[in-house]
């Protein structure tokens, strides 16, 4: 006869055989590990932003030196004297930002869901740009859009220049320092920051709701509104941002690819800081910039529905 014992039976566990209580990390590792990118970003986006802000509200000139005066009628009058400058660069920044995304969009899903074997090698193609300098791609579009050259010349076969020149983004039978010169540049150079966002988000979609949209007898346009779209969103919010921030801070492609009329805020930050050599202006134009586009991607990333940014 077998007798069992009880849970409250049982002897106490001996001393050596209690378990440990788990040892406790250092809780200040996750600090200290933070403590390089905070130095950083201090050093390197702070204190430039508070010496910024400081030259913005001082007066004086460059023999007499600037003082803190707190001279915020500087902000007012940038504003007031550069205010087209400003509506341009958010006019050229929408304009290449919506070209990128019809260009990027279908090159995106291609590569994300029909590119096969092929999809390194158009990954390759597509950042293929950043091998070579800004400027440099920049460069190569006054060769590209050149007077006479065949890319003028096939627009003006097929007659767009006449629709262009009426809309007036171009003049005449000349596409250089124009409008759409400039937009051509900031869409060219950015269309790749469009595209690699697009593509992380279109991959990250689980093939088989495909598959159960067509269980459910969903045509592809179907599918692709109610289901690849919507779950695509986080990429076009973060490429659009990714393209319009920079496109409209920019001023090289205005600078070597159009002229005074075509001239953003960017040449005039450029030009106040190194040429007229007026500091406080510039500092004031930079942070009305910033200011005005905190404001539009706060109100964009609100509406549009996701907080999930790739």
């Amino acid at each position: 006869m077998t007798t069992t014992v009880t849970e409250a039976e049982a002897p106490p566990l001996a001393p050596d055989a209690a378990p440990k209580p788990p040892r406790k990390r250092g809780k200040w590792t996750p600090y200290w590990l933070l403590l390089p990118g905070l130095l950083w970003l201090l050093v390197f986006f702070a204190l430039p932003m508070i010496y910024q802000g400081s030259t913005s509200v001082q007066t004086g000139s460059l023999e007499e030196g600037y003082k803190v005066t707190w001279h915020f009628a500087t902000y007012w009058d940038a504003l007031s004297e550069y205010w087209p400058q400003f509506l341009r660069s958010v006019f050229y920044a929408g304009a290449a930002t919506v070209l990128c995304l019809v260009l990027g969009y279908p090159l995106a899903y291609l590569i994300a869901f029909r590119a096969g074997r092929w999809r390194n090698l158009i990954m390759i193609l597509v950042i293929a740009p950043f091998f070579t300098s800004f400027l440099i791609r920049t460069l190569a579009w006054k060769t590209i859009l050149a007077d006479g050259g065949p890319v003028v010349g096939a627009l003006n076969t097929l007659h767009v220049l006449d629709v262009t020149s009426w809309l007036g983004w171009t003049a005449g039978d000349r596409v250089l320092a124009t409008p759409l010169a400039v937009v051509c540049g900031l869409t060219y150079n950015f269309l790749p920051f469009m595209i690699l966002p697009l593509y992380t988000s279109l991959e990250r979609i689980d093939g088989r709701l495909h598959e159960a949209a067509g269980d459910l007898y969903a045509r592809p346009v179907t599918t692709f509104r109610k289901v690849t779209f919507p779950l695509s969103m986080p990429g076009v919010v973060s490429g659009t941002l990714l393209t319009f921030i920079p496109a409209a801070g920019d001023y090289v492609n205005a600078e070597l690819l159009g002229s005074t009329d075509t001239r953003m805020i960017g040449n005039v930050i450029q030009t106040q800081f190194l040429r007229i050599l007026d500091y406080p202006t510039a500092a004031a134009l930079s942070f009305i910039l910033m200011a005005a586009i905190l404001l539009m991607v706060t109100f964009y990333i609100r509406r549009s529905g996701t907080e999930d940014l790739v």
